[in-house]
């Protein structure tokens, strides 16, 4: 109800667009990017004698650089904000060392920024001919193109939708009352995003456990920073159609990968700053669906990930 009301208000003030008012991107997010990222993702520049670059690899300065995304990947998903990893880093906690803009840089999003932020994205991310600094565009990359094309991911969500039934909001209850947040992927998607990102470390396996209850609809995870146990990662079994996992930061070991096996769609692994050695590494090596996986400050070695980029030669692995 509270984030209700305080939609209503930024509505009535004239902050946010109403339901039926398209967001305007050169009036409502490009004022926000300019202010709190492209200091930071702009074209590389010299300043007191040094090379200055996008930080990873991150262009935000024009519409064809956002489009291509970070030295990881892509980073926005038109029509998804939850597979959008813009998206992402600034909605997560203003204490996790992922949160964008990083303190000291530029002030955090508001609610009512990051409202606007969110609803673009859902309404397709349309750049509504704003172009940007052309330095640097690679010759396939035509500026002409202002909004994302469909992506792959998109085709992925599409198909494990279909014939899947909504839950409604009472379904969740017991999640949200554990402590977790529990996000429809879209307005119109039955399938679901599930963190606990808001109560970290007395997130227990008790309350991880709720997850249950919606398991069959749930693609996204975020377990960072809880407190969870390998033994605990045996309810993955009932999530056939998770492709975002994040275990970031927990004290997960080798034993607790072994309950991924069965994640025939995974596409997304972070396991920075886990107990995750090269032992553990063996258990992803038949999960040929992966694309993208964070190991920096685990307990993997640079032999270990070597062995797991010849097993998964398609997928981005951080490292270093």
């Amino acid at each position: 109800m509270r984030i209700y009301s305080l939609s209503l208000v930024l509505v009535s003030n004239g902050l946010v667009p109403s339901d039926s008012e398209a967001v305007d991107f050169r009036k409502d997010i490009l004022p926000v990017f300019e202010a709190k990222c492209i200091e930071c993702h702009r074209a590389p520049y010299e300043e007191g004698g040094r090379n200055r670059k996008p930080k990873a690899g991150l262009r935000m300065d024009a519409a064809w650089a956002i489009n291509m995304g970070s030295d990881n990947g892509s980073v926005l998903t038109a029509g998804n904000p939850e597979d959008s990893e813009l998206h992402y880093r600034v909605t997560l906690p203003k204490d996790d060392d992922e949160f964008m803009p990083p303190a000291g840089k530029a002030d955090p999003l508001t609610a009512g920024e990051l409202t606007l932020f969110k609803k673009w994205i859902e309404e397709g991310a349309d750049f509504g001919g704003w172009v940007g600094n052309l330095e640097g565009q690679p010759a396939q990359a035509s500026f002409a193109a202002s909004k994302p094309a469909v992506s792959e991911i998109q085709e992925i969500y599409k198909r494990l939708a279909e014939g899947v039934e909504a839950y409604e909001k009472e379904s969740w209850e017991s999640v949200t009352e554990a402590g977790g947040r529990v996000t429809p992927l879209s307005k119109t998607s039955p399938l679901l995003s599930v963190d606990f990102r808001l109560i970290t470390e007395n997130a227990s396996d008790k309350a991880i456990a709720s997850i249950g209850a919606v398991a069959s609809n749930v693609v996204h995870l975020d377990l960072s920073k809880t407190s969870v146990s390998d033994s605990a990662l045996s309810m993955l079994d009932e999530l056939p159609k998770l492709v975002r996992l994040n275990l970031s930061q927990t004290g997960i070991t080798d034993a607790g990968l072994k309950h991924l096996a069965g994640l025939v769609e995974l596409r997304y692994l972070n396991l920075y700053g886990s107990e995750v050695s090269d032992a553990g590494l063996k258990n992803l090596e038949g999960i040929s669906s992966l694309e993208t996986i964070y190991l920096w400050q685990s307990k993997a070695t640079e032999s270990g990930v070597a062995k797991l980029r010849s097993s998964l030669p398609h997928a981005k692995i951080n490292f270093k």
